[in-house]
């Protein structure tokens, strides 16, 4: 087995490099006969390099491997450049795979005489490879037993709710009526201490009918349907305006709302959203001498990203973690009326509609509350660029 050297290069020196490489190096001629094997080949394959010497694979190997061999040289002598591919070779304890780059040699005319390969050993990153799927695998098996539990959960505390809050109604309305009976027929009969007991009491009633209305509103939003159609934003904001005047006609707030603001989404979920978002707006403002709400988006930006921004209470941000949870209010009943059940409901339907909402606040300077309708495309985090 002899190598030939170029001017200044011994034969003996370019064996010694091929023989210090943990790459597997072997030059086969035209019919697969082996001509040259480095020490890794030797090392690997349990063979020496002088018995070697004119075998092909065929007589190395088993046959499936042998031909899977032989047809990668001919690829490469046929393409007449290297190729890079990827083989699977006997070993210990088991087969091994290699990443292995074939290339012909050519004489003066250009023509192959020779084939060489270089294959290295990538059998550790393959078989981490398979581990990492197999575990990502089952992650996402876990994900999705898990996400269908939580769901299956969900729909029973929604269908709980919708449950009891239908049932309360009727006890409800039977301590309403009798509470106009009083107030009717007794209300000579009451002294002054009676009296506010009797009005405290209908305000209970009215709150517990409030409360009753949000968590069937809440409920609502798991279990309707969602229908995916154009609405018209700025014309849903206008409305939910216009009915806030109606209910206090004695407040006249600033209120802008951008023109041809739009949006693809279920319009009675999406009118929900406003109707929560503007009523908090409108609350908070009560006590602001020269109040403005302002609805707007940003429309540069996949998904588009609508605000409902205020001047008026706002909120300390060290608790903003509360403030889509059902229940958690971050003022007192006696400062703002409230169910604090509004902003779990909006946080519902964005999420329906596979967008997220967050909000921005300072106490006494206002809140805004921002909220996307679609999914995110990316990696982009909308809250850190605005």
């Amino acid at each position: 087995m002899t190598v030939r050297a170029h001017a200044g290069v011994q034969p003996e020196q370019l064996m010694a490099l091929l023989d210090h490489t943990s790459a597997v190096i072997y030059m086969r001629d035209l019919d697969g006969r082996y001509l040259l094997v480095n020490h890794e080949f030797e090392r690997l394959f349990d063979v020496r390099r002088e018995d070697i010497v004119g075998l092909t694979d065929h007589d190395l190997f088993p046959a499936e491997i042998a031909d899977s061999f032989r047809a990668n040289d001919l690829t490469a002598i046929a393409a007449g450049r290297p190729i890079r591919l990827e083989e699977t070779a006997p070993g210990e304890p088991g087969p091994r795979t290699y990443i292995t780059v074939k290339f012909p040699l050519m004489d003066a005319e250009q023509r192959p005489y020779a084939i060489c390969g270089i294959s290295t050993d990538i059998t550790e990153r393959k078989n981490a490879e398979e581990q990492v799927r197999r575990l990502n695998e089952e992650l996402e098996e876990r994900v999705s037993q898990r996400t269908a539990q939580l769901e299956a959960s969900t729909r029973e505390l929604d269908a709980f709710a919708y449950s009891v809050s239908h049932d309360l109604r009727a006890p409800l309305r039977s301590l309403a009526g009798f509470s106009d009976i009083l107030v009717e027929d007794y209300a000579g009969v009451l002294d002054e201490p009676g009296r506010g007991y009797l009005a405290r009491i209908e305000a209970g009633v009215a709150r517990m009918s409030r409360m009753i209305d949000d968590l069937l509103d809440l409920s609502r939003t798991t279990r309707v349907e969602l229908r995916r159609e154009h609405v018209d934003v700025s014309a849903l904001a206008r409305e939910v305006v216009q009915e806030l005047r109606e209910d206090e006609p004695d407040r006249q707030p600033e209120v802008r709302i951008a023109a041809g603001l739009t949006a693809t989404g279920d319009p009675h979920l999406i009118r929900l959203v406003l109707l929560n978002l503007l009523g908090n707006a409108w609350k908070f403002t009560a006590r602001t001498a020269a109040a403005v709400i302002e609805v707007s988006a940003r429309t540069d930006r996949e998904p588009t990203v609508f605000a409902v921004r205020d001047n008026g209470a706002g909120f300390d941000m060290r608790y903003a973690a509360k403030l889509f949870d059902p229940f958690q209010r971050l003022h007192s009943n006696a400062d703002f009326e409230g169910t604090g059940i509004g902003l779990a409901i909006v946080q519902r339907v964005v999420q329906r509609h596979g967008g997220r909402i967050w909000a921005q606040s300072e106490s006494g300077q206002g809140a805004t509350f921002s909220f996307t309708l679609a999914a995110e495309r990316g990696r982009r985090n909308i809250r850190e660029q605005e």
